[in-house]
């Protein structure tokens, strides 16, 4: 509640003042309900007794004949204060006197007539009628017969007047009463609030710095209990300066450790909740530093790697044991990817039969993982490259000798026409053979040094490799790039950048789709004085998400999880690099109804001063086919 004060002297205060206002209060209720209960029986005792002496007075001057005596009494009575009028009537009710007063009231109400027949006794009747109307009539008698009724009504204000005086006197006791109990309160609670204030300072001013003891020894106010107090607390402050100077170098090499450590580092209590951890740690859960305290396992991280290190913590407190070399798999970071952890667990006593804490070492080996998953994979290419080149060599060999049968059949025998066709049809199909092997050893036994290329041949020499797989997969080649242009680079590397570049084409080209070829010369995008060759490589397949788009020349990342070992792309990245050239990335994935596709654009500069040293990357991507 932002009203109520935050100090005891004025809670204290405020309390006393609200409790003693509301007890006045009720008390001055119940005493008004009181007073007004005697009040109004006092009106009817006054009423009653204000009639009788008009009635007595006017039998009086009924009496003598004396209409000025009867006057005069009405007048009178109507004078006092707490009479609102006086009247007398006859029988009948017609008035014969009254007093000065309110005019409609000089003629009997109606109410007052129905009380007429009811005040026949010797006694005076009082009687509530209207709004709030108190009258008291009694009949006056010439022995037993009636000659007239003398009423008295009473004046209502002059009654609540009197309940007023009490309020207001209960009132100002009131007033007098708070103010005396408040100073007294103040000056007791001044006792109190300051020894409270002066440990107050004292606990704010070691908050505040507590490697700094200048404000202590606090003061003593006295010898009361506060004063006990206050004692008891400068000597643990005391205590506790003594015990920190001994632990603060401890506790320095320990942060020191902690913070610096290259492997992640986190404390449990028995209910998994985190006391304590590192920044690797908070790394690794991708959680910030500051929001692990407190939280558990499952809450830092994703099922079920939370779960299982929730378990070897219990297993921990159960056996009060170390476990070592738990290993984690998950998927996780920006961007996302697999991940691997070696974690060890091991118990934190702080007596010799007690676990307080439990710790855990976490270890990334990821990339550890990686690489050796890297090196099987390049392995395996090795020697599948190196079994291509020998299979390529060795079928020469068998390659020339039916060339050189064939030659001698088409040229020494005689043949008829439909033999000499399938002659031809064998040394044509004999040709392609020696072409892909061929091509396969220029792969396997690339130039080191650069030398001028024809461009045209390069480029053929790709799509020729690949012509099976178009004509199985229906996939239209469109060649558009000038038979004489060539390229001062390192051939058989940029022979393998537009390989890979096909390949993937195919990859995610469906039957029946397009694949473009383009080659032309052109200007640097970033560098317009710098001319080379632009390539396009594009195709009609199913495109890339943006997320993938934003990795494709990552190492290791793919997208063909069987068959693929992400090193394509990135190897075609690095050639490119090497050529102090740019690429730029366009891709739409398709959907119901849209166009999809790839455009990789390269520009390689003609430069016979190239040398083989990489530069910063110089890739973009774009999100829309152009």
């Amino acid at each position: 509640m932002r009203w109520w004060p935050r100090t005891i002297r004025w809670k204290m205060l405020l309390g006393l003042v609200l409790l003693e206002a509301l007890s006045i209060t009720l008390f001055a209720l119940l005493l008004v309900r009181l007073q007004g209960r005697d009040l109004r029986l006092h009106a009817r005792e006054r009423l009653a007794s204000q009639a009788t002496s008009v009635a007595s007075q006017a039998q009086e001057a009924m009496l003598e004949n004396r209409s000025d005596w009867l006057e005069h009494a009405v007048r009178m009575m109507g004078k006092a204060p707490s009479v609102a009028q006086a009247k007398v009537t006859d029988p009948a009710g017609t008035v014969l006197a009254v007093s000065p007063g309110v005019a409609s009231r000089s003629v009997l109400d109606p109410a007052e007539k129905t009380q007429m027949p009811l005040a026949q006794g010797m006694a005076p009747r009082v009687f509530s009628f209207g709004e709030d109307r108190l009258e008291g009539v009694e009949p006056i008698f010439f022995g037993t017969q009636i000659h007239g009724y003398a009423w008295v009504e009473a004046e209502r204000e002059w009654d609540r007047h009197q309940i007023l005086i009490f309020v207001r006197g209960t009132f100002i006791f009131g007033i007098v009463w708070i103010l005396a109990s408040s100073l007294l309160v103040w000056f007791i609670s001044g006792s109190i609030s300051k020894p409270l204030g002066i440990l107050h300072a004292g606990t704010a001013a070691l908050m505040k710095s507590p490697e700094s003891t200048e404000a202590f020894p606090l003061p003593l106010t006295g010898d009361n209990e506060f004063a006990e107090l206050i004692e008891a607390f400068n000597r643990m402050v005391a205590s506790i300066d003594e015990q920190r100077s001994g632990l603060n170098d401890t506790l320095s090499l320990l942060d020191s450790m902690l913070a610096h450590a290259p492997i992640g580092l986190a404390f449990f209590d028995r209910r998994s909740r985190c006391v304590r951890v590192n920044h690797v740690f908070a790394r690794l859960t991708e959680v910030p530093l500051s929001r692990h305290l407190g939280r558990t396992l499952p809450e830092l991280l994703p099922e079920p790697t939370g779960r299982e290190l929730e378990d070897a913590v219990g297993r921990v407190f159960a056996s009060e044991g170390a476990e070592h070399e738990i290993e984690l798999e998950g998927v996780g970071g920006k961007p996302r990817r697999p991940w691997t952890w070696l974690v060890s667990t091991y118990p934190i006593r702080t007596t010799a039969n007690q676990v307080r804490w439990a710790g855990i070492i976490v270890q990334d080996i990821s990339e550890r993982k990686r690489a050796e998953e890297t090196l099987r994979k390049t392995e395996k290419l090795a020697a599948t490259g190196r079994l291509a080149a020998s299979i390529a060599h060795e079928v020469n060999n068998p390659l020339e000798a039916i060339t050189n049968i064939l030659y001698l059949l088409r040229n020494f025998c005689d043949l008829d026409e439909s033999a000499l066709k399938y002659v031809t049809m064998a040394e044509r199909e004999g040709k392609r053979i020696a072409e892909i092997a061929q091509q396969t050893l220029r792969f396997y036994r690339q130039s080191t040094l650069p030398h001028r290329a024809n461009m045209a041949e390069l480029l053929d020499s790709v799509l020729d490799l690949y012509q099976g797989r178009f004509n199985t997969f229906n996939i239209s080649v469109e060649r558009q790039y000038d038979p004489t242009m060539d390229l001062f680079c390192f051939a058989g590397e940029v022979r393998q950048v537009f390989a890979n570049l096909v390949g993937n084409a195919v990859d995610a080209t469906s039957a029946g789709g397009r694949l473009i070829v383009r080659a032309r010369r052109s200007h640097s995008w970033q560098f317009p004085g710098l001319t080379g060759v632009r390539f396009t490589v594009a195709d009609t397949g199913f495109g890339m998400e943006e997320d993938v788009r934003d990795r494709v020349f990552e190492a290791f990342f793919t997208t063909k999880e069987s068959t693929g070992t992400g090193l394509g792309l990135w190897v075609s990245h690095e050639i490119i690099l090497k050529h102090r050239g740019v690429v730029h990335v366009r891709s739409k994935a398709g959907g119901p109804g849209r166009p999809s596709g790839t455009v990789f654009q390269i520009f390689l500069p003609d430069n016979e001063k190239l040398i083989s040293q990489a530069r910063p990357s110089t890739v973009s991507s774009h999100p829309t086919l152009g």
